[in-house]
């Protein structure tokens, strides 16, 4: 689509930025109290948070969980090949080339619009190759074992699409990952917290080991927010008391629940076929 026309800056390059994009609307808000930040919006809600002048900074608390889940999960390949199937202001990739030089990075975004804005006022880094496509045709369609670690950020408005939430693009992702490789997923839930449990029995059902991580007061069911699950490829384990102790120091402390806590959390949740809707 066709972009809006920009907001009048007046002079100021720091004005918000404004344009129609596949998804809807995006905004790029610069944060008055980072010289260099800038939230990224569609349609009001905040997807990503960029800071051009410090790419180690993460403002939002789910994009801190998969940074945690990478540091401390991923495999130890050189140099690591990772794939993060939905884009939005590629914070993670920035941050990845930021804190782990020489890693291979591909992103797969279907709103080349947004892209494109991105592009021009928030450049990413040269290292990041990104592609326009739909997250599960790219993953049916790559080679087995050619990524080690797998960030999955895909939503259709503020859930998962049918398209990645189900066993059968569980399974296409075990297979695209290589031994030892890793899945990091984020979602969003409500109290009772019913997709969290159907989606960690859908990564279940592909891969032997699966932990979620949360806030404390999502947990208990008492507000809604974002939930991180990891997964760990083949015979591989997750190595679930560095994440415990990780996620705990967190400025926004974080749960890691795993093996009989998690199945017991499931209550019975059968995992998510092809045809969901």
């Amino acid at each position: 689509m066709s972009n809006l026309a920009p907001m009048a800056t007046h002079g100021n390059r720091r004005a918000t930025i404004v344009a129609r994009v596949d998804s809807g609307i995006a905004t790029l808000e610069p944060d008055p109290a980072r010289a260099r930040g800038w939230t990224v919006c569609v349609d009001g809600v905040p997807q990503s948070y960029v800071d051009l002048g410090d790419p180690t900074h993460l403002a939002f608390e789910y994009v801190r969980k998969l940074a945690t889940v990478l540091r401390v999960g991923a495999p130890a390949a050189v140099p690591l090949r990772i794939l993060h199937l939905g884009g939005g202001g590629l914070t993670l990739p920035r941050w990845i080339s930021a804190t782990l030089p020489g890693a291979m990075q591909t992103v797969v975004e279907h709103d080349a619009p947004l892209l494109a804005l991105v592009s021009r006022t928030l450049p990413w880094p040269p290292d990041v190759a990104v592609r326009v496509g739909e997250a599960r045709e790219f993953v049916e369609g790559a080679a087995p074992g050619g990524y080690d670690v797998i960030i999955t950020d895909v939503f259709q408005g503020a859930v998962l699409p049918a398209s990645v939430a189900t066993v059968g693009f569980a399974a296409a992702a075990a297979r695209l990952l290589g031994p030892g490789g890793l899945l990091a997923m984020n979602l969003t839930d409500v109290p009772p917290l019913s997709h969290s449990r159907i989606q960690t029995a859908t990564l279940r059902a592909a891969f032997d080991d699966v932990a979620l991580i949360a806030a404390p007061g999502l947990l208990r069911g008492r507000r809604a927010g974002n939930v991180v699950l990891a997964a760990a490829a083949g015979s591989a384990t997750l190595p679930v008391a560095a994440l415990a102790a990780a996620t705990a120091r967190d400025p926004r402390p974080a749960r890691v629940w795993h093996g009989a806590a998690l199945t017991d959390f499931l209550g019975g949740a059968k995992a998510r076929l092809d045809g969901y809707a």
